[in-house]
């Protein structure tokens, strides 16, 4: 039996399960979620092992019309990104209609015609089985797919038709990372995507997009099994300051009550975390505060 290896891209509006189904994939939070659009913002790499195979799955922020300069680097990250890929699925949520914004992205598409390109409907445990047949219908309409597939990542259901469906579009070849390797983000990427999630969480309008997280160092007590992580928490300005740190620093603390727990499983030890809230004014306008917050 042939083994083949290579990567696929998910590609869709933001919000539409694109994370939530490389983690499902992958067996691992590579991936933070959040109800936010725009949550990605790095084109991470999950690695799916299989007897047959091996799938890298790379998450892209979702395509979208940019309003900032942060906006056009996601956007450019999306396109380079796509440039390189074996196979583009392109993902669309079962209880939501085709619209304007799937039709840009499915146009989007064509400029990248070395790649093979598969459908995928997401979110099928929201909905019933005739707005799946009707969901599928449409994007049978947009062009002509390799294959349409239904997914559950939350309910599990048709992950391994997706996985076999995906691993025989990819070339032969040998694989391309260690057999227990499940990502190529470094620690301190994760840890900073973990704060950001739990940062996310309760807070509205433009305020996601202005947050960034960057760590400063991460150090193991020596005479503990125990690691210290200082990071700091960037929004654009004090009004925002004073939303992430809460009525007497309330939530604050929160973000990481909610974030330390992930942060220990990732590092296999108790951490003391330490976050810093600092302002740097209009930074997804700022070509130099965007490289020194890394993008």
């Amino acid at each position: 039996m042939s083994f083949r290896s290579g990567f696929v891209s998910f590609v869709g509006r933001p919000n539409v399960g694109k994370s939530t189904l490389t983690n499902a994939l992958v067996g691992q939070k590579i991936a933070i979620t959040s109800a936010k659009p725009q949550t990605t913002r790095r084109a991470i790499r999950g690695i799916v092992h299989q007897p047959q195979g091996q799938l890298i799955l790379v998450d892209t922020p979702g395509l979208h019309r940019p309003r900032t300069l942060l906006g056009e680097r996601l956007n450019d990250l999306v396109e380079n990104t796509l440039g390189d890929v074996d196979v583009i699925c392109f993902c669309v949520p079962a209880n939501e209609k085709i619209g304007p914004g799937d039709k840009f992205i499915n146009e989007q598409l064509d400029q990248f015609r070395k790649a093979k390109k598969v459908a995928i409907v997401t979110k099928t445990e929201l909905v019933d089985k005739k707005a799946v047949a009707e969901q599928l219908l449409a994007l049978s309409m947009l062009r002509e797919f390799e294959a349409i597939i239904p997914v559950s990542a939350l309910a599990n259901d048709q992950l391994d038709v997706l996985t076999k469906v995906l691993i025989d579009l990819l070339p032969e070849g040998p694989a391309l990372y260690p057999a227990d390797a499940v990502t190529d983000e470094s620690i301190e990427d994760r840890i900073c995507e973990l704060i950001r999630e739990a940062a996310l969480e309760g807070v509205r309008d433009e305020l996601p997009h202005s947050l960034a997280v960057t760590i400063d160092e991460i150090n193991k007590r020596p005479d503990k099994d125990m690691f210290d992580v200082h990071a700091n928490v960037f929004v654009e300005r004090d009004s925002q300051k004073s939303i992430i740190i809460g009525k007497g620093g309330s939530r604050l603390r929160d973000v990481g009550t909610k974030a330390r727990p992930e942060i220990e499983v990732l590092l296999g030890s108790k951490v003391f975390l330490s976050i810093r809230v600092k302002v740097a004014q209009d930074w997804q306008r700022d070509p130099k505060l965007l490289g020194r917050l890394g993008f």
